[in-house]
This record gives C-alpha cells, sequence and structure tokens, in this order.
C-alpha cells in the first residue's frame, strides 16, 4: 500500500489535532455542550475548516470511522489472491490488537471515550449509521471482485456484524471494570473465536469464552 504524499500527511495531521482538540472539549464538558465554533477557536483554524474536514459534528468525536472505511477496504482489495476475505479480516484484527490501536477497543482510553458517546443520542445514533456505511462499503467492494450482488451484501452485513461485536467485547469489559491488560490478552481468543464462527457458520453452540466462575 502506497504511503501518502507530504500534501496529504499534512492534511492527516491536521485533521488528528482538530479531532483531538474537539475530544478533549467533549470529555470536558461533554458532546452536546460544546460547539462547533468553540472548537475551532480552540484548534486555532476557521469553523470552515472543520467542517471542511468533519461535514458533522459527530464526527469530530466518532474520527476513527473514516480511516477504519479505508483501511478495511485495503484489507478486502489488498489481500493474497485466492485468500478468503474473512482470513484477511482476521489478521488485521490480530494486527490492531498488537498496535494497541485504538479501534481494537482493547484500550485504557474506553472508559472516557464510551461515557461521553453513551452520554449523546445524537453520538450513539451516528456510530449505528456508521456500522451501515461498513456494509455498504464492503458490499460494493465485495461485489466488484465477484460480480455476485447478494452473496457479496450477506457476507458484508456478517464480517460488519463481525467487526462490530469484536469492538464491543473489550469495551464492554474494561467499562464494567475489569483489568485492561487481562481484557488484551484475552481479546486475541475473542478475534479468533470470532472468525471461527463466521468461517464455519453457526453450526451447534459452543461453550462461552469466559465461564466467570
Amino acid at each position: 500500500m502506497a504511503q501518502p504524499g507530504l500534501r496529504e500527511r499534512k492534511k492527516q495531521a491536521t485533521r488528528r489535532m482538530i479531532a483531538d482538540v474537539a475530544t478533549g472539549l467533549f470529555v470536558r464538558r461533554g458532546f452536546d455542550a460544546v460547539t462547533v465554533a468553540e472548537i475551532a477557536e480552540a484548534a486555532g483554524v476557521s469553523k470552515m475548516t472543520v467542517f471542511n474536514y468533519f461535514p458533522r459534528k459527530e464526527d469530530l468525536y466518532l474520527d476513527r470511522h473514516l480511516d477504519r472505511l479505508r483501511e478495511l477496504e485495503a484489507v478486502v482489495r489488498d489481500r493474497p489472491a485466492g485468500e478468503p476475505v474473512a482470513v484477511a479480516m482476521r489478521r488485521y484484527h490480530h494486527e490492531l490488537l498488537a498496535a494497541g490501536h485504538p479501534l481494537s477497543g482493547a484500550v485504557e482510553g474506553v472508559r472516557g471515550f464510551w461515557t461521553v458517546l453513551h452520554s449523546s443520542p445524537a453520538l450513539m445514533s451516528r456510530m449505528v449509521e456508521q456500522e451501515h456505511e461498513i456494509a455498504k462499503l464492503l458490499t460494493r467492494v465485495l461485489t466488484e471482485e465477484t460480480g455476485d450482488e447478494f452473496q457479496s451484501r450477506l457476507v458484508a452485513n456478517l464480517l460488519t456484524a463481525t467487526i462490530i461485536t469484536i469492538w464491543h467485547t473489550p469495551v464492554s469489559r474494561i467499562v464494567a471494570g475489569e483489568d485492561v491488560e487481562l481484557v488484551r490478552r484475552e481479546q486475541v481468543q475473542v478475534i479468533d473465536h470470532a472468525f471461527d464462527v463466521l468461517e464455519r457458520g453457526i453450526g451447534r453452540r459452543r461453550e462461552p469464552l469466559h465461564s466467570g466462575g
């Protein structure tokens, strides 16, 4: 995958800076209490610049979504010839976890992130929309590859459900107070279990990953 040029890197840095400033304000004051004008002033840019990078206020907080769409598309398009898409997706999620990436869900900061997210109906609604956007993207890319729209849509929806469940699992455990390092270690098994179910089908009932005893 080609590395971005200098201009693109500068744009990405500006986008990240604006999102970081916005997130800090949202965490301190709550999502609904912060205006885009206040974010622009704190970031040292114009309000128009903020909207150029983030057409919706919700995307300032859920700012990893664009990166995830690009990466998921690259996972499908750039995988070795003949490799099942689920295999490529499994590898990608293990790489996210190993890198300590926020999209792995198994990171310390998710407690504060979830508090802000869950306090705003607008953010929760936007998160659901983003899930649909993932499925739509995967449907398009897989249809281009196979020419089979029905199967591509089915596979895309299954992949999306798997991706979202993999993210929600560590987040819900950490928010509930479980040790982050323990959750991170056990997330390896969660990823494999999720993709095992996806690849093999529902089949017979499996035992739960964590017995809780």
